[in-house]
């Protein structure tokens, strides 16, 4: 892009929320990608003449949840809007949605970026509407519509134009789907659709308040989509700005084989889809104790957790964020330390060892059989000296495989740590003496072949010597010998 423009990028993320039913009526929310077509449907999501909808109660909780926790402004008088707008896929051909009164507004998010800046994004307003189905289009002409997804409780957030490029875009988007995740209100996976994001694009002459003519990018389901799709469109507006061209208010699609955006249609004003209060549905007032009560029920949310296990618990910024990136590993490792494990060596293991095995076993951390206490039990006897590391690893991998005790474990297969100096002298004695071609290179000067007989000593004792003790005792047997 060029130096003179200055990107304004603005993102809508839409969230599908994880209630068991539908936002307006008691269908069940199902699986779009694996239920039978137009299963989960009734009256009032089929928009029969004469049906009535009643609001979720549990959709009005989860978005008053994801309101705070990104700091709005709760509003306690909402108000529903009809949209109208033509939807193929609504069967009723208007969208039951929230707009002059949302039920949050003026809130944020601060973002990191990969060089380290942190940038507050504001955010304008968090509100619910329904989703619609989904339309699939025939190669020999026509369409298919499934009106199971069509009225799933869905919760926009819309953030201000403070957004400078596509990097910047995809933080603010990851942090947003980890928020959701954490408040357990969407399960964040984009490749379903249930969470999908639209970013409004401009450029500005760089040092101008006025807001160029924006493109918006529809539904794009990753954060490498999210990304390369916003530099490319600022780069093809400044290619056209700089010709001397106008950029056209448009919605645009993006190509995810040639990596390019492409002409969608005319983009709409909000005039364009004539609001009007939805005249089923009574305002909704939230009381000031629903409020209270919600706020006092947020979990500690991943900003705060990554700045405490740096602050108090000594991570690294790395360790902090990979820990609190999900909430289940979160709590996960908080278990272990509130157990009495040393955080540094808990970190190591977690995000070695045990994502390590999780990852073949195709695993969840909240799905093993090893409570995080069993971890630092392990790890007390490393710390004892009664197991190796490597015979540690072992351990835990039978551990996840069993959900047997580590010291059951040690003793059923005969893993403890010999340590005994005494006994492992006379080993590394008889070794050496075993291998007089060995220590005469040695004292020749092959001094690589301490490792050698430490490794000897090691095979000997089945893995079970303690290794620092061992490569003490052979460098000093061999140092008696002579010079190395």
């Amino acid at each position: 892009m060029a130096e003179q423009y200055e990107a304004v990028i603005g993102l809508e993320i839409h969230a599908e929320l994880l209630t068991e039913s539908k936002m307006f009526c008691g269908c069940r929310v199902v699986d779009s990608v694996a239920a039978t077509p137009n299963t989960a449907v009734c009256p009032v999501c089929l928009g029969m003449p004469g049906m009535l909808p009643v609001i979720n109660r549990r959709a009005v909780e989860f978005a008053l949840r994801v309101a705070l926790a990104l700091g709005c402004d709760i509003q306690p008088h909402n108000i529903f809007a009809r949209k109208n707008y033509f939807y193929p896929d609504l069967p009723k051909g208007y969208q039951i949605s929230q707009y002059e009164l949302p039920i949050g507004r003026h809130g944020h998010l601060d973002v990191t970026l990969p060089g380290g800046e942190t940038r507050r994004i504001g955010i304008r307003r968090v509100h619910m509407e329904e989703d619609t189905g989904k339309l699939t289009h025939l190669e020999r002409g026509g369409s298919l519509v499934d009106y199971n997804r069509s009225g799933v409780p869905l919760l926009e957030i819309v953030s201000e134009p403070d957004i400078r490029s596509g990097e910047e875009a995809r933080a603010y988007a990851t942090r947003i789907r980890q928020i959701l995740r954490y408040l357990g209100v969407n399960s964040g996976d984009m490749e379903k659709g249930v969470l999908r994001i639209e970013p409004n694009i401009s450029l500005r002459p760089r040092g101008s308040q006025a807001f160029g003519t924006r493109t918006e990018l529809k539904n794009l389901n990753s954060f490498r989509a999210l990304a390369e799709g916003t530099d490319y469109e600022l780069a093809r507006q400044a290619a056209v700005l700089d010709a001397g061209g106008q950029v056209t208010q448009e919605t645009r699609g993006w190509h995810d084989t040639r990596r390019e955006t492409f002409s969608q249609r005319a983009k709409e004003e909000a005039e364009d889809y004539r609001y009007f209060a939805e005249p089923d549905l009574p305002p909704l007032t939230l009381d000031d104790n629903w409020i209270v009560t919600a706020r006092a029920a947020l979990p500690e949310l991943p900003q705060a957790k990554e700045a405490r296990y740096t602050g108090q618990l000594g991570l690294s910024p790395g360790e902090a964020a990979a820990l609190a990136d999900d909430r289940a590993v979160a709590e996960w490792f908080d278990a272990a330390v509130a157990a009495g494990g040393a955080p540094k060596t808990l970190a190591n293991w977690i995000l070695n060892d045990l994502f390590r095995l999780l990852n073949e076993r195709g695993r969840r951390i909240d799905d093993i059989p090893v409570a995080p206490a069993a971890l630092v039990a392990l790890l007390d006897l490393v710390a004892q000296g009664a197991l190796n590391l490597n015979s540690a690893r072992d351990v835990l991998a039978e551990m996840l495989d069993s959900g047997r005790a580590p010291a059951d474990i040690v003793a059923a297969r005969g893993l403890t740590q010999i340590s005994d100096e005494a006994a492992l002298l006379a080993l590394v004695e008889q070794t050496i003496a075993d291998n007089p071609d060995a220590l005469a290179n040695y004292l020749g000067g092959k001094t690589a072949l301490l490792g050698w007989f430490v490794g000897q000593v090691m095979r000997a004792t089945r893995g079970q010597a303690n290794p620092a003790v061992v490569n003490r005792l052979v460098a000093e047997r061999l140092a008696a010998r002579g010079p190395g």
